[in-house]
């Protein structure tokens, strides 16, 4: 797949994000998959991947929420198998297409990465935490969450969040140097 082919690809898949994806899916939204997707080419280069792993990393944080347009539940099961039958049918090889399904699966909570290109989309998938980004996207999340169960309040919300990011390590060495600090520091905040 060539740089355009995976632009087109790309638009394609966005595209039907917008059209498919519940309206209170507000953090798991189109605008989640692009960020991820930015972070995800963005901390690989700082982590010195390129060519074709760095292409794999791309179609990973593409697909990494899309079963979401068919379940809330296990998404990432499903979006491997979307993401398997449609690149079978782009002619990508079983293993690049057992890798992709292994890096979107690495973001599926608790986080488990087995290789580098598993740590650097599971990384980048939950990059929000340690940016300026924090509250406003931490935000999106308690809306989404409080939709499917109304008897969440911002108290049990901030309980949560800071029970998840004190057991939460990054795996790269860009997003421990560069995410880690910011992130400790909005857990300390939201204990406050």
């Amino acid at each position: 797949m060539t740089s355009k082919e995976f632009d087109r690809h790309k638009i394609d898949v966005l595209d039907r994000l917008r059209n498919k994806l519940s309206k209170h899916l507000y953090y798991h939204s189109p605008q989640h998959t692009e960020r991820v997707l930015n972070a995800a080419e963005f901390i690989a280069k700082k982590e010195k991947i390129k060519g074709r792993e760095l292409l794999l990393i791309k179609l990973a944080a593409l697909y990494h929420d899309y079963g979401f347009v068919n379940t809330y539940a296990n998404h990432e099961e499903e979006g491997c198998r979307i993401a398997t039958e449609e690149l079978n049918a782009l002619g990508f090889k079983e293993d690049d297409i057992q890798k992709i399904c292994g890096m979107i699966m690495a973001t599926k909570i608790p986080q488990k990465a087995y290789t580098r290109l598993e740590e650097i989309v599971a990384d980048a998938d939950l990059e929000y935490l340690g940016t300026k980004d924090f509250d406003h996207i931490s935000n999106k999340l308690y809306l989404e969450l409080l939709y499917r169960n109304p008897e969440l309040t911002i108290e049990k919300w901030n309980k949560i969040q800071v029970d998840f990011m004190e057991n939460h390590n990054y795996f790269t060495e860009y997003a421990k140097k560069n995410l880690e600090e910011k992130k400790r520091k909005h857990s300390q905040k939201l204990k406050t």
